[in-house]
């Protein structure tokens, strides 16, 4: 088929390679503009960006879809499906009436449960047993749209946001590329009204660890904050950002170092923390870290 892929950070470059392995004809690459980042503030391409130029492949990265031009630059390509994945801009209809067989987008979510932005992020940090990835017909509202494909996974009990990430992505990719070959035959199912959930942008004032509640509520956070933001505490003024934890035994004041390997009492049980972070210093394992700080026991730490 003859494709437009849109998508912008690292989540949706295996989904531009699966394309491009299966045969499909990118026709061009949409993406976020480039932005400032490292220390010299210099505007850097977006994953996608720099994967499709390594590709050799178009790549446009309007900063609107809702003007006239950009609108007719977009349907001017000709195209038999556009394939959305993170991409960042809100699809004007206009957009999505564009090519012949609309726009599919891949939602890292076993729709309607998180809907939005942060789905990865909002399944680990509920509790979430399973998660997935559904293949989505997009319309104008939020992640509304009918289902095509769904592929469940579980959430491994350990599991980090960027963990499960990776995963998705990988199974979106491999998704994508059935959904095409399969696309004259696939029904759309159009969602459910019941068991609708928003998947809100993570604000960063969520992530200071609130050491009286429970373990299990405290390791969700961290687990599903790893590793950006990255739910923290502080010691000796000091921000720590902790990246992996364990629900341990042990009881104690909330938020009480418990052993020299940071076994830390929450509301209900403990956390060790395994994988921590200091401010402007790489993520250290806890005996590593503990080499330099040596929170000793007794410790109060000051995360809420």
């Amino acid at each position: 088929m003859r494709v437009i892929f849109m998508g912008t950070p690292e989540f949706s470059v295996p989904v531009l390679d699966a394309l491009v392995s299966a045969g499909h004809e990118v026709a061009c690459v949409y993406c976020q503009p480039p932005r400032p980042a490292g220390r010299g503030k210099k505007d850097r391409p977006s994953p996608v960006q720099f994967r499709a130029e390594e590709l050799g492949l178009p790549v446009r990265h309007p900063v609107s879809l809702k003007t006239p031009e950009a609108q007719a630059e977009f349907t001017d390509l000709d195209t038999d499906i556009a394939v959305v994945v993170a991409y960042g801009l809100i699809l004007p209809q206009a957009i999505l009436d564009a090519p012949k067989h609309g726009c599919l987008n891949i939602h890292a979510s076993l729709l309607p449960r998180w809907r939005g932005a942060a789905p990865i992020h909002r399944a680990i940090m509920a509790g979430d047993a399973e998660t997935g990835v559904c293949i989505m017909q997009m319309e104008a509202g939020l992640d509304t749209g009918p289902v095509l494909l769904t592929k469940i996974t579980p959430i491994g009990v350990h599991e980090t946001t960027i963990e499960l990430h990776d995963r998705l992505s990988a199974i979106g990719a491999r998704l994508i590329v059935e959904a095409l070959g399969k696309l004259p035959d696939l029904v759309p199912e159009a969602q459910p009204d019941q068991g609708v959930t928003y998947a809100s942008k993570i604000d960063k004032s969520e992530a200071r660890i609130d050491w009286s509640r429970p373990a299990v509520e405290v390791d969700r956070l961290i687990r599903g904050l790893s590793p950006f933001p990255g739910a923290w505490f502080e010691h000796d003024g000091v921000r720590i950002k902790v990246l992996q934890s364990r629900l341990d035994d042990g009881d104690g004041c909330a938020g009480e170092v418990l052993d020299a390997n940071l076994r830390v009492a929450c509301g209900e049980g403990a956390v060790k923390l395994t994988h921590l972070q200091r401010a402007g210093k790489a993520a250290q394992d806890v005996n590593t870290f503990q080499r330099g700080a040596q929170i000793l026991p007794g410790t109060l730490l000051n995360g809420g």
